[in-house]
């Protein structure tokens, strides 16, 4: 497995959305907006929320190739009117962003959300100052769960691979980190279920913040065991 026991993790990168800010119920709202405007149809959360963690095209695309330009405008639109209402910090994030500085650990974020998006939600919540690095959709022509935005990174960071670890809460997000070479840890607060999460095989199961504290300090955590189904963690 990628990182060290005895040192923990460095960098340590995150994923945004569900990860470091909680923006499921504007994404959720914004995605039966949009679906309900342009397709005149209201999806199951599970369909309109299969593909999040990819740029927002790809996810329109999916849901309706014929439709997805308009599909992508209307959501933004309601998206960028509902944002400051509905985004909202993660109770203990900011802490544990503090208490991994203070350590002494480098701090990223790989989210798929454009630059402008990206800035909006810093602006609501805060939290933009812990981060050396950022990348965003609009850096890099592949997305996750290509590993490449991953690397550009660990590029600017000048920092390798192996001691390095990605946090994210989709599928997509855990498959990007394990190509990258990273280890990865899923978390529970996030959009996509434990099921959907454990089946994608990261390294870590995080059910809380506080949590990341002793796996990324001191290698400490839920390691999830290979060859194990969903739903079942080792520690």
């Amino acid at each position: 497995m990628p990182g060290s026991e005895a040192a923990g993790f460095d960098p340590v990168v995150f994923d945004l959305d569900g990860t470091v800010v909680d923006t499921v119920e504007l994404i959720v709202e914004s995605f039966r907006y949009a679906t309900r405007t342009v397709l005149r149809e209201e999806l199951p959360d599970e369909v309109l929320l299969h593909g999040v963690g990819q740029p927002l095209m790809a996810q329109m695309r999916r849901l309706s190739a014929e439709h997805a330009q308009e599909l992508y405008d209307v959501y933004r639109e309601y998206n960028h009117r509902r944002h400051d209402e509905l985004i909202r910090g993660y109770e203990g994030i900011a802490e544990v962003l503090d208490g991994l500085r203070a350590a002494g650990r480098r701090l990223g974020i790989v989210t798929s959300k454009s630059a402008d998006t990206t800035q909006m939600a810093f602006r609501a919540v805060g939290l933009r100052e812990h981060f050396a690095v950022v990348v965003t959709a609009s850096d890099t022509a592949e997305h996750k769960p290509s590993p490449v935005p991953l690397r550009l990174c660990l590029e600017r960071f000048g920092a390798p691979a192996e001691r390095a670890l990605y946090v994210g809460d989709s599928p997509v997000d855990i498959e990007a980190g394990r190509a990258a070479g990273m280890a990865t840890a899923a978390v529970a607060w996030g959009v996509f279920g434990r099921e959907a999460l454990l089946a994608a095989g990261p390294d870590y199961w995080l059910d809380e913040p506080a949590e990341l504290l002793g796996l990324c300090l001191r290698g400490e955590g839920r390691r999830v065991s290979a060859g194990q189904g969903p739903g079942t963690t080792s520690g």
